[in-house]
């Protein structure tokens, strides 16, 4: 046995056990959380785990993801060539040498290649950090979460210079012949000609030992830093929901029962993975808009709060020694403030930027569950709202006898599975709302005027329960949920047309979980379908410069873009023009989440906040698909002084193209 045997050996060995003990440890954490199933589906699975995981599709869509991308495939490429490193460490007879010439030639190259990119994108990441950091990066060296980055940064950094040292070193020693398989070693090696032999022995010497020392203390760094990450981002992508991750699981309500979150053993096991998953790139913190608008709400720190309560109180939660502490409190590591957990609008941004599938809005809503339903503790303004939700299943406790006048003149329009392929539901803002009574109006005229049948439910329409749902009052929703699903199939209901995105979520994602198994369709869609395919319209409308708004509940949680621009280009000839942020970045107009029904006493307001983006555009006429939308968006230009700035749902200007012209 060779020196270097003697000492690698015993550290090799004791590193390793206390790199499998800390990950066992970390992860029997997660058995914390309550049982949920993320096994089904494996192949769907494992195709978004390619794509997330893999390919990085989340990390790339940004300009600095293709350095990250980098790092991760050099780090997956490498684990071979350290793997071989150790092996040959313990047992220096057996390493890839033993493989055919062209094969080991290949790696070798490859890994040259590898660790060149590697060294060249940590020292971009480390002058991106110090020089040019995005303003949602942790980057104060100071900070633990900075100066791990930096010590993480300069591991990998002393791997790959150690790694070309070496060989270099062992070349100039005449122990391997300079190749061009080799070629950053060997030109090393050419420069490293003059020195004698005793520096270039020490040199491959130091080399070796700093490679050793440093890929052990970096593996047992891993499972004790942020950077757990490594190890857990790819299962995590891979137990990612395959539902929206806005719809969160029903809750069963059973006597004795505690309901919500109020504790890490109250969240689900997926929920603590999550916490030990997230990279905090900040992401999610740039994009939120209860964030950016001076909020108290951080979905990277709620996230982060869960981990650190996690890992404090964990062990002594699952061993029975005492309960665990609140997850909700103010102004403590690992609890997040009530504030906080109100500010959220549900919006989905945080959920759509994670690059490793994070799932943050649920955890919000559990806490929410439980500050609701077991504590009674909410914004009192909420009160009048569930009031009104189980006396008159509206949120104005208007009488459900009023929900059909906006039809009157119109004639019976009641629901007749016979003689009607839809059920339109319109929908509480659509049936009581006097600006969007005008859309609702629009849309039934467009439905003549294509042809299709339709009736409403009028009275006995009832409130899909959304702003229920993420407000956290699961139990009033649960009950709402569980009628209306039986009213659709007492009426034979098929398919179902809404105007509000919110209703459109709520009943073709939540109401799955309670068996409602129907065509939901939003009205862009179908109009788009009917109206947008070509066929030409008695005239086109002028609107001057048009910008469309997305509708966070139709965009980032369906996946419904194109439909309502397609409306809107047929009515008005135009493409419409675009906000900045558009699409799956777009900006919140503040009203989900039940943020609806709620004052933003912190920081600006968001609507005002959207509003102020669409005006650097100068438009004279923003469209909108959402009944939330349209009213936040002519509050926000009143606020502004820019009532010039008309605002439409895309059913009116569709609408006004299909009139023929006087």
């Amino acid at each position: 046995m060779s020196l270097n045997q003697m000492f690698f050996i015993p550290i090799f060995i004791a590193s390793s056990l206390l790199f499998a003990f800390s990950c066992y440890q970390r992860l029997r954490l997660v058995a914390v959380g309550t049982s949920e199933i993320r096994t089904d589906r494996p192949i769907e699975r494992l195709r978004g785990t390619l794509a997330f995981a893999f390919a990085q599709k989340r990390v790339v869509q940004r300009p600095y993801g293709i350095n990250h991308f980098v790092l991760f495939w050099a780090f997956m490429v490498l684990v071979l060539a350290n793997g071989e490193f150790l092996v040959a460490g313990l047992v220096p007879d057996l390493n890839l040498g033993l493989l055919p010439a062209p094969l080991y030639h290949a790696l070798l190259l490859a890994f040259e290649i590898v660790s060149a990119l590697a060294l060249f994108s940590v020292i971009l990441a480390a002058a991106r950090r110090l020089f040019f950091p995005p303003d949602y990066l942790a980057n104060d060296y100071a900070s633990p979460g900075g100066a791990e980055a930096f010590v993480i940064l300069g591991f990998i950094a002393t791997l790959m210079i150690a790694y070309f040292l070496l060989h270099a070193a062992e070349i100039a020693l005449g122990q391997r012949a300079p190749a061009a398989y080799m070629p950053i070693a060997s030109g090393l090696a050419s420069a490293l000609g003059p020195v004698s032999q005793g520096t270039l022995e020490t040199i491959a010497a130091a080399s070796w030992w700093a490679h050793a020392l440093v890929l052990l203390a970096f593996m047992n760094l891993l499972p004790r830093s942020k950077h757990m990450h490594i190890l857990t981002a790819i299962p995590n992508c891979f137990f990612r929901s395959l539902e929206k991750t806005g719809t969160v699981p029903r809750e069963r309500f059973e006597k004795g029962e505690r309901f919500g979150a109020d504790s890490v053993d109250r969240l689900s096991w997926k929920d603590l993975l999550d916490s030990f998953t997230c990279t905090e790139c900040g992401r999610c913190q740039d994009l939120c808009p209860a964030r950016r608008t001076g909020k108290a709400l951080n979905p990277r720190r709620v996230i982060h709060d869960i981990k650190v309560n996690l890992l404090e109180n964990g062990a002594s939660v699952r061993d029975g020694r005492r309960e665990s502490p609140p997850l909700i409190g103010e102004g403590k590591e690992g609890a997040t403030s009530e504030e906080a957990l109100w500010d959220c609008t549900t919006c989905g941004a945080c959920l759509g930027a994670c690059p490793v599938l994070i799932e943050h809005t649920p955890k919000i809503l559990k806490m929410r569950r439980h500050l609701v339903q077991m504590e009674a503790r909410f914004p009192e303004e909420l009160l009048n709202l569930f009031e009104n939700m189980e006396q008159r299943s509206n949120p104005w406790g208007i009488a459900p006898s009023e929900r059909a006048k906006w039809c009157g003149q119109l004639g019976d329009r009641s629901f007749d599975p016979e003689t009607c392929e839809y059920l339109f539901f319109v929908g509480c803002a659509g049936a009581f709302d006097t600006r969007n009574k005008h859309v609702t109006v629009a849309l039934a005229t467009l439905l003549d005027s294509a042809g299709v049948t339709w009736g409403i439910l009028g009275k006995d329409e009832p409130c899909c329960g959304d702003s229920l749902r993420r407000l956290g009052n699961e139990y009033v929703f649960d009950r709402m949920a569980r009628q209306n699903v039986e009213l659709f199939r007492e009426k034979k209901v098929r398919k179902i047309i809404t105007q509000c995105p919110h209703c459109f979520s709520t009943l073709k994602n939540d109401y799955r979980q309670y068996g409602l198994e129907v065509e939901v369709i939003h009205h862009s869609r179908l109009i788009a379908d009917l109206f947008a395919d070509g066929r030409k319209l008695p005239r086109q409308v002028e609107l001057g410069k048009v910008l469309f708004h997305d509708s966070c509940y139709l965009g980032r949680h369906n996946d419904l873009y194109d439909a309502p621009r397609r409306v809107v280009q047929a009515a008005t000839g135009r493409v419409p023009a675009e906000f900045i942020r558009n699409r799956e970045n777009s900006f919140c107009c503040g009203a989900g989440g039940g943020r609806m029904w709620m004052e933003e006493l912190t920081g600006s307001r968001i609507n005002l906040d959207r509003v102020r983006q669409g005006l650097v555009g100068k438009p004279d006429t923003i469209c909108v698909s959402c009944p939330y939308c349209l009213t936040m968006m002519e509050d926000g230009l009143k606020d502004e002084q820019a009532e010039n700035v008309a605002v439409k749902d895309i059913a009116e200007v569709l609408a006004e193209a299909m009139r023929p012209e006087a």
